[in-house]
């Protein structure tokens, strides 16, 4: 990408990048490192980006990491690359490794980099009727996070999870423009019930809680500009229904809310109206007043709750096949889109593709965009 320098555009790039137009649509939340929003693994991706109660894997720390003491392997590893905007630049695009390990039958630790590079931005300047070259600059955003799982009984596990967040989009000709860190925390719980009949099938239940990137907020040095961190609350359940000793297939369900406050009105001293913009309040009392602060008071908060639908059908442990929908409201920036997936376990390594196409006139980034990941177990199975 080549433009002249200009701070803004980082800013406007980091709203546009989770695909809502906010011109259009006039409270949608918004936060700082939306990236942290993208699915970095391609199964959850085929399930409508769903996987806070889904069977565990590699990419648990992504979604809810108390699933970690319930995988079938003591270690493993795993990495992704999502191209994101392919459509018009070749050269954002978000990137993430895994690790896990067990440390016994009860409890497992894991760790997790991601890595957002907003490509390659060049600035030129006219200089006496001449376009001279600035240099390069390569904006980017990443986390580094660690995680700890207990499984507190034979069905019910929770986890704790630490992570540092940096938003580089520093200027190298603009002094008072520099990075922005916080801390986020992640809190997770997850449920496994045992085998049980359900209309003539042997079938599991699993349940799922997670609130993660609780933190303050980023604070860049121009304006003394903050932004709040996507704190997120996700909740979900799955039916796996085992049809015999080599098929199985799972039905998901997910929601998700920010737990962000929600953009309100503010005018001049003439009344005219300026426009829609977060209130400049702490980020815990902003979690607590998400619940209850939309303008048009419940059927606006109902509103701010995106949910998916997922299916996946297993053979053999070693090929499936994945499906889901996506959907948010109009008004709350109108993401909703189907997904496909499928995965092939060869040799100890784990396979997953996914593709997704929007339903929605607001176009997803990822549109017509395949996401891979891929998984290593290197550790005995259980």
């Amino acid at each position: 990408m080549k433009l002249k320098n200009n701070t803004s555009f980082y800013f406007g790039l980091m709203f546009i990048l989770i695909s809502i137009s906010v011109s259009s649509q006039d409270r949608v939340i918004t936060t700082g490192v939306p990236f942290l929003l993208i699915t970095p693994d391609a199964r959850a991706a085929g399930m409508g980006d769903i996987g806070v109660a889904t069977s565990a894997d590699e990419f648990s720390q992504q979604w809810n990491p108390a699933k970690y003491p319930f995988i079938d392997t003591n270690e493993g590893f795993a990495i992704s690359y999502t191209p994101y905007l392919s459509k018009l630049v070749n050269d954002i695009f978000l990137g993430n490794v895994t690790y896990y390990k067990k440390l016994n039958e009860r409890s497992a630790w894991a760790s997790s980099f991601k890595y957002f590079s907003l490509g390659d931005i060049q600035f030129n300047e006219i200089v006496g009727g001449t376009i001279v070259n600035q240099g390069i600059e390569k904006p980017n955003e990443l986390t580094l996070d660690v995680s700890y799982s207990l499984k507190l009984s034979e069905f019910l596990s929770m986890s704790v999870v630490a992570r540092y967040i940096r938003s580089d989009l520093k200027l190298s000709n603009d002094s008072d423009f520099s990075s922005a860190n916080s801390l986020g925390i992640d809190i997770s719980a997850y449920y496994r019930s045992k085998s049980f009949d359900f209309s003539g099938i042997n079938s599991v239940l699993r349940s799922g809680v997670n609130i993660s990137n609780i933190g303050p907020r980023l604070k860049y040095d121009v304006g003394g500009r903050k932004n709040f961190i996507p704190t997120n609350l996700k909740l979900g359940t799955g039916l796996e229904m085992n049809l015999d000793d080599d098929n199985s297939i799972t039905f998901n369900l997910e929601l998700n809310k920010l737990l962000v406050p929600t953009p309100i009105a503010y005018f001049d001293r003439n009344n005219q109206f300026l426009g829609y913009k977060q209130p400049d309040i702490g980020f815990l009392q902003g979690i607590i007043e998400s619940f209850n602060d939309a303008p048009d008071g419940f059927k606006e908060e109902i509103k701010e709750i995106a949910w998916s639908l997922g299916f996946e059908y297993v053979f053999k442990k070693n090929f499936s096949l994945r499906t889901g929908y996506f959907n948010e409201s109009k008004s709350k920036g109108a993401r909703r889109y189907v997904t496909f997936g499928t995965g092939f376990l060869i040799n100890q390594m784990n396979f997953n593709v996914s593709y997704l196409f929007s339903t929605s006139n607001v176009r997803s980034p990822l549109e017509n965009t395949l996401r891979f990941s891929i998984a290593f177990n290197i550790g005995e199975s259980i």
